[in-house]
């Protein structure tokens, strides 16, 4: 079994998740010139030492991240992440859609709660719970400063507050809601992705005052 290359970091043909990793071999050799790997966390300019908040999200998308490397890059829910974190303060630069597109994150750092872009986007409880063990719990771990966490949709959710070592009724998975896990904050949305704000399940308002909750509860 290969082991992780840093702590909380799989390596770029982690063998963990058999289906995964059958999957992204196929898109490999239909589409050579993608990333197609488990997808890095995205760190600020300053290191783990500097960051404050986590974003969660799910896994990545198969023309997004699984394409361009980095998380939440190459499909509609990166605009709208990125540009909300630049609205706060949590990013700057332009984002667009590229990973050399020159955007820089501020105290603030991306993962997915699972690493590898799972068929049809949906990852099974085995590999969801593979990749909390070895990849999500240890990224977590991994930041001393860390004060709060926004999970992206039900599945990410979950698994940051098992990650944590909390029930999950403790901290149920509301959109807006926030809750205390021990030191950490956690911020709930759902997912920003285009399937949800077509059909209204979420929208740019309601997204954009997750991340003023969590703005005001960090400071400037």
């Amino acid at each position: 079994m290969s082991l992780p290359e840093a702590a909380g970091e799989p390596p770029r043909d982690c063998p963990l998740c058999p289906r995964l990793h059958s999957f992204i071999a196929g898109w490999r050799e239909k589409e050579p010139e993608w990333y197609n790997a488990p997808v890095r966390t995205f760190l600020p300019e300053g290191g783990e030492e500097s960051v404050r908040l986590l974003v969660v999200g799910l896994a990545p998308g198969l023309r997004g991240a699984n394409r361009t490397g980095r998380p939440f890059t190459g499909d509609y829910a990166g605009t709208l992440l990125y540009e909300t974190l630049i609205r706060f303060g949590f990013a700057r630069g332009k984002f667009d859609a590229r990973p050399d597109d020159g955007l820089t994150l501020t105290d603030t750092a991306i993962t997915n709660a699972v690493r590898c872009v799972p068929p049809e986007n949906k990852p099974d409880a085995s590999e969801i719970r593979t990749c909390r063990e070895y990849f999500l719990t240890p990224t977590i771990e991994r930041f001393p400063k860390l004060e709060a966490i926004v999970t992206l949709g039900k599945i990410a959710h979950d698994s940051t507050v098992r990650a944590l070592g909390h029930r999950l009724s403790a901290v149920p998975f509301v959109h807006g809601a926030q809750e205390q896990a021990g030191a950490l904050r956690i911020f709930s949305s759902y997912h920003c992705s285009r399937y949800n704000t077509n059909t209204g399940v979420l929208t740019e308002a309601m997204f954009v005052d997750v991340f003023r909750s969590v703005r005001e509860f960090l400071g400037d």
